[in-house]
């Protein structure tokens, strides 16, 4: 439990991005019951955006219709990127409030920052917009989410140190790596005094399947632990934490999450060694470190499904599956581009938080595979 903004926050969040489905539709029921246990063990933090879809909608349907508006914390983002003027830009803010009915958010984030956007929030006034809407009491905490350099990071916080608080990617994984720079953005937060809420804890789901070479590592140590465990309380461990956000996709997920951070308590030294262990293995993985945000889907001219080519590649180069990873790349491309359809334009880059390279990883696909 953390005190933050005079109210006590548990460390788990629940992020509504990955929410279950039947079919094309979420599976509002399954939310429901996962909604239920979140509160009734003792969690409040929920985050959801406007891009995310469909899920303004489902925390309506789930949370806001049916329980007390202050038996919860709500975080929802404005995102400058997904259209072109700055008018449709602040509808994004009335329409996030209509979809949700919340009245109010808790939480309001700028989306996304990366070098190539972050501009853009300032063309369109939306530090401004945000404290405006604050001073109206539609907003109770104000920051934003961010996916570049600590020397930018630094330059945003100096720049604006209204901001409440900022939105990190932190995982054991991409601690040290240099284009996610885990390590180096929660230490310039902290020099600029800002909290931080946690994203992409588990790196979209692949912490809790890590290579086989960490699944030993962590069996030897606690074979009762979830591989997601140590990711969630890894990143829950380190100082100045809001809430760290989990994308739970299913009850199961739900129910892990809640028995080791219900009775919250951090990583000893003994446990700390053995990440910095596990991380010692994740630094000579050849896995590709793609989380499935999906972000570079969106407009990909080719209609290439780059995150599940990106699953089927790391079934050989994380796991040694080739035969698994020739079976999922087939099932991927049915209805879809294949890797050698790329044409090389580097939208997908532009748009990636990891920055990987993503051109050179779908012509290694296209060799692999093709």
């Amino acid at each position: 439990m953390s005190d933050y903004f005079g109210k006590e926050v548990p460390k788990l969040g629940f992020g509504l991005m990955r929410l279950p489905h039947k079919g094309i539709h979420t599976d509002i029921e399954q939310v429901k019951t996962m909604v239920d246990m979140f509160l009734e063990a003792g969690f409040t933090y929920f985050d959801t955006a406007f891009v995310y879809v469909g899920s303004e909608a489902a925390t309506r349907k789930a949370l806001v219709e049916r329980h007390p508006r202050d038996s919860y914390t709500l975080c929802t983002k404005i995102n400058a990127m997904v259209v072109p003027t700055e008018k449709a830009v602040k509808q994004q803010f009335y329409t996030s409030l209509k979809r949700t009915g919340a009245e109010y958010f808790d939480y309001y984030l700028l989306h996304a920052f990366m070098d190539n956007n972050y501009k853009k929030y300032d063309k369109f006034h939306l530090w401004d917009f945000v404290q405006e809407q604050k001073a109206k009491g539609r907003v109770k905490h104000f920051g934003f989410s961010y996916h570049a350099g600590p020397e930018l990071l630094d330059q945003i916080l100096t720049e604006h140190p209204e901001v409440d608080f900022v939105q990190l990617q932190i995982n054991y994984a991409d601690w040290e790596n240099p284009s996610v720079a885990s390590r180096a953005n929660y230490e310039v937060a902290r020099k600029h005094g800002k909290s931080i809420t946690v994203m992409e804890p588990v790196k979209g789901g692949k912490l809790a399947d890590p290579p086989k070479e960490v699944k030993k590592l962590f069996d030897a140590a606690n074979p009762n632990m979830s591989y997601a465990s140590w990711a969630i309380r890894f990143a829950a461990s380190l100082d100045g934490i809001i809430t760290v956000l989990s994308g739970m996709s299913n009850i199961e997920q739900m129910q892990d999450n809640i028995s080791f951070m219900k009775d919250f308590q951090p990583l000893n030294e003994e446990e700390q060694e053995t990440i910095r262990e596990a991380q010692r293995l994740m630094g000579h993985s050849a896995a590709i470190p793609c989380t499935a945000c999906r972000y570079c889907v969106e407009g990909c001219p080719m209609n290439i499904n780059i995150p599940e080519i990106f699953s089927a590649m790391n079934k050989q180069l994380g796991d040694g599956q080739l035969d698994k990873a020739k079976e999922l790349y087939a099932q991927t491309v049915v209805d879809s581009g294949k890797a050698g359809d790329c044409i090389g334009c580097k939208q997908c880059e532009g748009a990636c938080p990891q920055h990987l390279p993503i051109t050179d990883h779908l012509k290694q696909a296209e060799a692999m595979f093709e």
